[in-house]
């Protein structure tokens, strides 16, 4: 960020007041300042006060601080305002409004993340990308990978930091805010990469930031351009989605290991209904009781192997040939043949999504 911007909006607001104004950066030094002879000071002891106050205005030292808006936990810049009263709050705000319209209209010309979060939400004409890729020397053509993280507890602001301090290098790696629960991480890769180092990658972010399982990843497809990175971070943003509604035992969802999941997500839920009532025409699923489909859940995970799967549940090989029967009875479905357990298998994902989208069928 140029101190100048800051400095040229400084100064014309040095005009409207009597009190000191200034912006400080992340580590404390003075880089604007309405006095000149205030530019270069250093007060690193303020900095862990600031962040604290989580972007509300705080008083240190008789003068009022007020971080400005930015994408971490921690502020990049915050403005100060000499002086501890209520004209000196007033000041620091306005101060503030000013010199954040002025970051934000910086970063949209001149940010390389700020480009790339445009990418990402759709928010460029395709014409434009490579027009401002020349002029903030962003590479084109370069494989990046597109990960989604989504915080289960959207007040933890921490996740960003953890990002930006596990991938610092801030020209190629990008760690971008997305609304109240995701965060993007869009990171470049080596030439000739493939799923595996993406999964690496998810594998090194999830030790780092899910000590308590608080958040999922997805991934998208590889990027090898920079207009593939919208796509590329829609399937992230899908991979999550459907992982939650089959997959819900795992945190890394990549959505290339989607499977049939992915089309089923994609399916209007009237056809759904409908494939339901075709499939279970003697008995709904509903008929089923919790030992029942658990018996059958067993038997789809032992690929359909009646012996492994009886021991696995601890039971006779001839009680399960039995419980197989009885399904065979309700539903017409003999589970030992492959297209009827292909067809439940199915048919039970496609409960599994109505209900996660609140329908009864």
């Amino acid at each position: 960020m140029s101190g100048r911007i800051f400095q040229n909006v400084v100064l014309q607001l040095k005009e409207t007041t009597d009190k000191v104004i200034g912006v400080i950066d992340t580590e404390g030094t003075v880089v604007a300042c309405s006095e000149l002879s205030g530019i270069g000071k250093k007060w690193p002891e303020y900095v862990p006060a600031i962040n604290a106050a989580e972007g509300a205005a705080i008083v240190l030292d008789g003068k009022t601080f007020k971080a400005l808006a930015g994408w971490g936990a921690r502020f990049d810049y915050a403005v100060f305002a000499s002086g501890e009263d209520s004209i000196s709050h007033t000041v620091c705000a306005m101060a503030t409004v000013a010199l954040n319209t002025a970051k934000a209209h910086y970063e949209e010309k001149h940010d390389k993340g700020s480009f790339i979060k445009n990418i990402i939400s759709d928010n460029i004409l395709l014409g434009d990308i490579y027009v401002r890729a020349k002029e903030l020397h962003v590479t084109t053509e370069v494989p990046r990978g597109v990960f989604v993280l989504r915080r289960m507890d959207k007040s933890d602001s921490s996740l960003i930091d953890q990002l930006q301090n596990l991938f610092p290098d801030r020209q190629n790696d990008f760690v971008l805010n997305i609304g109240e629960a995701d965060v993007a991480l869009i990171k470049q890769l080596s030439e000739g990469a493939g799923e595996n180092e993406l999964d690496k990658i998810a594998a090194q972010i999830d030790d780092v930031v899910n000590g308590e399982g608080r958040v999922m990843i997805g991934i998208g497809t590889i990027a090898n351009h920079l207009r593939d990175l919208a796509k590329s971070y829609k399937e992230a943003q899908i991979a999550i989605e459907v992982g939650k509604v089959f997959d819900t035992e795992r945190r890394i969802i990549n959505y290339e290991n989607l499977g049939i999941g992915r089309l089923i997500y994609q399916l209007p839920t009237t056809l759904c209904e409908m494939f339901l009532q075709e499939v279970f025409k003697k008995n709904p699923i509903d008929a089923l009781d919790q030992e029942t489909l658990f018996t059958i859940n067993k038997f789809f995970e032992n690929n359909l192997n009646v012996s492994e799967t009886a021991r696995k549940l601890f039971v006779h090989r001839n009680t399960l040939v039995y419980r197989l029967e009885k399904i065979k009875k309700l539903t017409g479905l003999d589970l030992r043949e492959f297209d009827d357990a292909i067809t439940f298998k199915v048919a039970l994902m496609v409960k599994k999504y109505l209900t996660s989208r609140g329908i009864d069928a």
